[in-house]
């Protein structure tokens, strides 16, 4: 019994802190962060949760930008999230009409499931992600068209260590 309440107390103490902003999205920067504005006109910069977008000086890097873009720009938006980045940029979940976009990213070849920070989305997101990049990648949709794509966290990897170097 103790385990039990101990499992929805976590679970509801999880959500309870979950906030929402709602605006009109005025900015994209790449394939997964765009500049929202609040009704109080406000901006505040997001950082699609779950998804890692090819860099913009990488192969697919203005492509991802440019369907994030399709789906989002000039658009009212809802973000689910919980955290800020060590930017600070919010960090979440972006609806447009109930429909996840950043799941719509994976869906397009856009964006890899970033699975180094799964473990922060709740189970049926993390499934829908992972699923989705198994379908882009065996229909090879997207970046997942190219002979070799090198996921985005191994580029900056790779850039830091080349200009380390010089």
């Amino acid at each position: 019994m103790n385990k039990l309440f101990l499992i929805f107390f976590l679970i509801f103490s999880y959500s309870a802190y979950a906030e929402t902003l709602n605006g009109r999205v005025v900015g994209v920067s790449d394939g997964d962060t765009i500049a929202v504005l609040d009704t109080n006109n406000y901006q505040h910069k997001v950082r699609l949760s779950g998804i890692d977008a090819p860099e913009k000086s990488q192969a697919f890097g203005n492509v991802a930008k440019k369907s994030l873009s399709d789906l989002v720009y000039d658009k009212q938006v809802s973000v689910e999230w919980e955290k800020r980045d060590r930017y600070g940029r919010i960090v979440g979940k972006v609806l447009k009409s109930g429909i996840d976009t950043n799941l719509e990213q994976i869906k397009r070849g856009m964006a890899w499931h970033y699975k180094k920070y799964m473990n922060e989305q709740v189970l049926q997101d993390r499934l829908d992600y992972l699923h989705a990049q198994e379908n882009a990648h065996n229909i090879r949709i997207g970046l997942w068209g190219d002979s070799d794509p090198m996921p985005p966290w191994e580029f900056r990897k790779y850039k830091r260590k080349s200009l380390s170097q010089n």
